[in-house]
């Protein structure tokens, strides 16, 4: 194994322009062109134009870290500490962020006619999270062409709605900033207590919320439905996520509403119509987003450990949403299931699972939970908090999600320092984050099967 090493990504690069050869691996450039873009967001935010008062260095890239990982997590209020040039520099972050650096450099290649390299192939299967470089193209115009759209669609429906209570140039512009939050899954919110104000109106908690699953579960997914447009011809892999979405939100939502409904403190006060539209927010924004509208802090522990799951799973692959994704958890039932049932094969709507897809599911699941493990550790050891709200704090952060029990901007520097890593990790991917830490080599010698007992 090599380690990673900053001079060797940086003398790559230095090769790629000389020479156009590309020598490093795909999730390396990738972490490096997060790690620039957070630099350079941590830049702009840093100016004295960006704030109202001075904010520092550290909280302009925890800031720049949160909106470059589509994450939402604040140290401060954007709609009231950043100017409008931060808030536009914080929002565009979270777009390129969102849509990913790759999308738009693959597009820019492919507009001015160029053939993709093999190295630049390999490098757009990692951002995609595809296996078959045929479909790149098609997925690469689709996430511009399906976002554009469906953001456009929404910045009209909230510039309209919320041209009633607000000037035309306000809503527009607050309608064009919390549709690309939502729409990339980023918690950021210009109002006060996030979207607390809009608990039970049903055009923005509806808009917002439909944002967040388009967002959410998967470009691929979306392509597939568009081009396909029938359940029988989709691929396995869009009918999993269609079906897991679809499941886990209702699931959750029934579960919210239920353990919820008598809490005066969060959805007990509320009218029948304003509690549905408040679980359903609270249930959907789980899925990595981050948006409230009701104290979360108040929520009862059966709730927070829901929302927990919910965040830990999270959206589709090839997303705004972060998690180990649908996918991997679904393919995990299925692993349970076929053992259990004692079948050789992992089967998913009459179509075998490959096993490598099996060990990659496996792999994320106890590389995150491991994550997820040292970092509260660390994080019990530096705070003096509830466990569950540390808990809360650290999965919101490696899904992130961007949704705090009102404890970020309470940490101490090494704690959101941790943070900030964990949203960096949560982003990429742990196992992208590893691979990027380490060369592979794959051994070319076998060896010998051998009982060995489990369970």
């Amino acid at each position: 194994m090599r380690p990673w090493n900053p001079l060797y990504t940086y003398r790559s690069y230095q090769r790629l322009q000389r020479t156009g050869v590309f020598k490093s691996s795909p999730p390396v450039v990738l972490a490096s062109w997060f790690i620039a873009l957070i630099l350079l967001g941590t830049l702009l935010l840093s100016l004295p134009i960006a704030s109202h008062h001075p904010i520092g260095i550290f909280k302009a890239f925890f800031m720049a870290t949160s909106a470059v990982t589509v994450t939402g997590l604040t140290v401060l209020e954007p709609g009231t500490d950043l100017t409008h040039f931060g808030q536009i520099v914080l929002i565009s972050l979270v777009q390129l962020g969102g849509l990913g650096f790759v999308t738009f450099a693959v597009v820019s290649a492919i507009a001015l006619g160029k053939k993709l390299s093999l190295n630049y192939q390999a490098l757009a299967l990692e951002a995609f999270n595809q296996t078959s470089v045929a479909r790149i193209r098609r997925t690469a115009f689709s996430v511009i062409k399906i976002s554009l759209i469906i953001e456009t669609i929404a910045v009209i429906i909230l510039t309209l709605w919320w041209w009633q209570d607000y000037p035309f140039l306000t809503s527009l512009y607050r309608a064009i900033f919390h549709t690309i939050a939502a729409f990339n899954n980023s918690g950021f919110s210009l109002f006060p207590s996030s979207l607390s104000q809009f608990v039970g109106d049903p055009v923005t908690v509806l808009t917002i919320t439909s944002l967040i699953i388009l967002g959410g579960i998967g470009f691929s997914v979306l392509s597939d439905v568009t081009h396909k447009r029938n359940w029988a011809h989709l691929h396995t892999y869009t009918k999993v996520v269609l079906l897991g979405t679809l499941v886990l939100n209702l699931t959750g939502f029934v579960l919210f509403w239920a353990m919820e409904f008598r809490n005066p403190d969060t959805l007990g006060s509320l009218s029948f119509h304003a509690q549905g539209l408040a679980a359903w927010m609270q249930t959907i924004t789980s899925r990595t987003a981050g948006f409230t509208t009701i104290d979360v802090t108040k929520l009862q522990d059966s709730s927070t450990l829901l929302m927990i799951m919910l965040m830990f799973i999270g959206g589709g692959s090839l997303s705004t949403a972060s998690g180990i994704k649908i996918g991997t958890f679904i393919v995990l039932l299925a692993a349970v299931h076929s053992y259990i049932f004692q079948r050789k094969d992992v089967v998913l709507f009459k179509r075998s699972i490959d096993p490598s897809a099996v060990q990659k599911a496996l792999a994320l699941l106890l590389v995150t939970s491991g994550l997820v493990f040292v970092s509260l550790l660390l994080m019990t050891i530096m705070e003096s908090q509830p466990f569950l709200t540390l808990l809360f704090e650290v999965v919101s952060a490696i899904s992130t999600t961007g949704m705090s029990l009102d404890l970020t901007h309470q940490l101490s520097m090494p704690s959101q320092i941790l943070v900030i890593f964990l949203m960096f990790a949560g982003r990429l991917g742990p196992l992208t984050l590893i691979y990027s830490l380490a060369t592979q080599k794959r051994s070319r010698i076998g060896y010998a099967n051998t009982e060995f007992q489990v369970g």
